[in-house]
């Protein structure tokens, strides 16, 4: 279903870019007291969570985006407005993203639902009754998306949200590779590089080399320059999948759309310089939970309101919180 947005973005943050940079670059948020917890995972590594609330409240589960933490600003401005709106939240750092190597060659990508599975099921063993809902942004509303269409009917969450959402990964591969784009596509293709090869030598200093030399075999990535061939000779080989296209195949989450039980709401602006339009599902390919609010503007993970540029507004504080109350509210009568 396509609802009506309440989105208009700011007059001086018309550009899709602008929109795009402003929260990553200029957005300053309060320092949380955050509760940090590991888990051990199965299989003998580690995930990272950032807890924020108190223990009585309903909890909201926070997935970050490509290269980002539990630290980015879109995480901890929306999880100080959660607990403003009643909501206690846990953000979970991806494998390697909480300030500290994971103990294993493998980290995540757009398709790894194993850990978000394994911190639901941790979460429901501990508060069976707990009302509990996830949020995603970007790469981390594709694995919600579809984590959510692979458990279809097993999940008790009463709400979803995901964020600016690459429903297609090789459109969105090849997006970046087009006009300005291409400045995001270096700086996270730089970042990337960096991390294999930092990764590499913790590894190897804490001993584990026999994860260290997987790494090792990946070769020199330095003429790397596009997604298309940092998920060929990196994702797919650390992963399991034949090549490139066989993990955006395979991960990309618009094919389980219409497999989701869970009330989620769909957020996507059609200026977002990391996905093209015709990535957005159509309304058919949504399951009758799903709805689909798609703004003209607001660019990637931006959705920046206001008329003084002193004071901005940050819609998607309020927008995710207001769209959580409905249904958690509905839960609890």
């Amino acid at each position: 279903m396509l609802i009506e947005t309440s989105f208009k973005a700011a007059w001086w943050l018309k550009n899709p870019h602008l929109q795009t940079l402003y929260p990553a670059l200029i957005r300053h948020t309060p320092t949380l007291a955050l509760r940090r917890e590991r888990l051990i995972t199965p299989d003998y590594d580690f995930i990272d969570l950032d807890w924020y609330g108190e223990s009585h409240q309903p909890l909201v589960i926070l997935l970050h985006g490509l290269s980002g933490s539990s630290h980015s600003s879109y995480i901890n401005g929306l999880q100080r407005s959660l607990l403003n709106k009643g909501f206690r939240s846990v953000a979970l750092n991806f494998r390697g993203c909480s300030g500290e190597y994971n103990h294993t060659a493998r980290c995540y990508h757009s398709g790894e639902t194993e850990d978000i599975h394994f911190l639901y099921q941790t979460l429901r063993q501990r508060e069976p009754n707990t009302a509990i809902a996830a949020v995603g942004f970007s790469l981390g509303g594709n694995v919600l998306l579809k984590w959510l269409g692979e458990q279809t009917s097993q999940l008790s969450l009463f709400a979803a949200v995901a964020v600016s959402v690459p429903f297609l990964l090789n459109a969105c591969a090849t997006k970046l590779d087009q006009g300005f784009s291409k400045v995001y596509r270096r700086h996270l293709l730089d970042e990337l590089k960096e991390y294999i090869r930092e990764k590499h030598l913790y590894l190897q200093h804490i001993n584990q080399h026999e994860e260290a030399n997987k790494l090792a075999q990946l070769g020199d990535l330095s003429d790397i320059n596009s997604f298309w061939q940092y998920d060929d000779r990196v994702v797919a080989k650390l992963h399991g999948f034949k090549n490139s296209l066989d993990y955006y195949q395979r991960s990309s989450s618009r094919q389980f759309l219409k497999a989701i039980t869970v009330p989620t709401l769909l957020i996507q602006a059609s200026d977002d310089p990391f996905i093209t339009r015709a990535v957005v599902p159509d309304l058919d390919e949504l399951a009758s939970c799903v709805q689909l609010e798609q703004t003209v503007a607001g660019g990637h993970v931006g959705f920046v309101m206001g008329n003084n540029p002193f004071k901005p507004n940050f819609w998607l504080d309020q927008r995710i919180p207001e769209f959580l109350a409905l249904f958690s509210k509905a839960t609890n009568q």
